[in-house]
């Protein structure tokens, strides 16, 4: 499909859409510029953060160690003390080059790590895909601090896959654009400062490369915004299955909708009607009548079906919301209802699982969370949100938006139905649904920063409002 140019800007390559842009820029622009380029600039990375000291450069045998290559060539011109480690071990035979410019080259072993003051890890980049030897992470263990060029040497770039003994670092040079496991949990938390530096390839080469995976960013959606001459139906109903059970579920995505923005909010009650109308807030509507009968309401276009719900209780619905052709967030109860079969979410227009309930929908914990949640959008043709540390936003089209804007405060039980409440909104505002997912993520990330020190799920709800305006201003 094509894309806005806009989204290119924001676009995170591949491993494999790198080395095939890294090619065709050799071509136009030439690989000995580009590797100038970028040892230049972690070489300026490094100085802006460092004082001069005694530098260990470990490079291997592609053009990542070239990049460390140039990186000690501009640390040594600025009178850094430098020495350098190939690997595999080929000090024995080290490039003429080294004594000219003052290098000495050393062993690639963990003890000249540890007399070094920093050490830059140049000897994998992004494209590694298999575990790193034992050797390897322990000289990287062995210095005091690190600093990365590309991706840590033994960290999957596509996947974010990394060895459970890989070090943490104090910073990460990338070039262009960022690559997966820079915004992919767990691989982003160990990388320390991640800076991407611009190293002369132009946005169009870059959208000629590129693929369908981008950071979510609010320069990528719109919300609607409010309009003087509006009125509650033009901003949208957002109706909300009630359950016997767990209505406390029920409220806080009720509160989800009605603080982000929705014109107006219904709860469908049925038998529940009487315990509704004593929990509800005092603007939501509790409807006591059979479902059939509501969907007799064509201005009710979006609804929530999950959260606090019985599996009965969603087999009760569920298939009648999509026979009524409405658009459907599904969530929670929805899912558990689904259990291992996720054809039956069919007819969905967004379901939003943890990585628990993924797994159990889908077949296992995916090592390739990028390519699974592209194939489940594909399996039950709805947006999937694979809600984590780094939530992924997939489309049944291709796209998958990775999302970084959050914070920890999140993690507590509640937190996906007000986020359900949220999505619903942007969908009865009129967003597309993929759109409307992305931009509710942001959002929801964004309130989650906002909110007090470790806060219940229904404070999340009191920031939405806030949340919302600032993507506002900032387009």
């Amino acid at each position: 499909m094509s894309l806005p140019h806009q989204f290119f800007h924001h676009a995170v390559l591949t491993p494999a859409e790198f080395a095939a842009l890294d090619a065709t820029a050799a071509r136009i622009i030439g690989m000995e510029t580009l590797i100038a380029r970028a040892g230049w600039c972690v070489a300026r990375e490094v100085r802006s953060r460092y004082a001069p000291s005694r530098v260990l450069i470990l490079c291997g045998p592609g053009n990542n160690g070239r990049d460390g290559q140039e990186t000690a060539k501009n640390l040594v011109r600025a009178g850094w003390d430098v020495k350098m480690a190939f690997y595999p071990d080929t000090s024995q035979s080290s490039p003429e080059w080294l004594a000219r410019a003052g290098i000495v080259a050393v062993p690639f072993i963990a003890e000249e790590a540890a007399r070094a003051d920093l050490v830059i890890d140049a000897v994998f980049g992004a494209g590694l895909n298999r575990p790193p030897d034992a050797a390897l992470i322990s000289v990287l263990r062995a210095a005091r601090r690190r600093v990365a060029i590309d991706v840590p040497s033994g960290v999957d770039g596509a996947t974010g896959d990394m060895p459970d003994d890989a070090p943490e670092y104090d910073l990460t040079v990338t070039f262009v654009r960022l690559k997966p496991a820079h915004l992919l949990a767990p691989a982003r938390f160990m990388m320390g400062d991640i800076v991407c530096c611009d190293i002369g390839m132009d946005d169009a080469l870059v959208a000629s490369h590129a693929g369908q995976v981008f950071q979510n960013t609010p320069e990528l959606w719109k919300i609607p915004a409010m309009s003087m001459t509006g009125h509650k139906y033009d901003r949208g109903i957002v109706s909300i299955i009630g359950g016997a059970v767990m209505p406390g579920a029920t409220r806080l995505a009720v509160d989800g909708a009605r603080r982000s923005g929705a014109g107006l909010v219904r709860i469908a009650a049925g038998l529940s009607a009487p315990l509704y109308h004593i929990v509800a807030p005092a603007d939501v509507i509790v409807d006591a009548d059979p479902l059939e009968t509501l969907l007799d309401d064509a201005r009710r276009k979006c609804w929530i079906c999950g959260p606090g719900l019985t599996k009965d209780e969603v087999g009760a619905s569920f298939n009648l919301l999509v026979g009524a052709g409405r658009q459907i967030v599904a969530d929670a109860g929805a899912l558990a209802w689904a259990g291992s079969a996720p054809e039956m979410l069919r007819g969905a227009t967004v379901i939003t699982p943890h990585m628990g309930e993924f797994a159990r929908l889908f077949g296992g914990k995916p090592r390739d969370l990028i390519k699974a949640a592209g194939q489940a959008a594909v399996k039950t043709g709805a947006v999937v949100i694979l809600k984590g540390a780094s939530t992924l936003i997939a489309a049944p089209d291709g796209r998958v938006a990775i999302n970084v804007h959050a914070s920890p405060k999140l993690a507590t039980a509640g937190a996906g139905d007000t986020l359900s409440g949220v999505i619903a909104t942007l969908l009865a505002s009129g967003m597309a649904p993929c759109e409307a997912a992305c931009a509710a993520v942001w959002i929801h990330g964004e309130a989650g920063r906002r909110a007090g020190p470790w806060p219940p799920a229904e404070e999340f709800a009191q920031h939405l409002g806030a949340a919302r305006e600032s993507v506002e201003r900032r387009l």
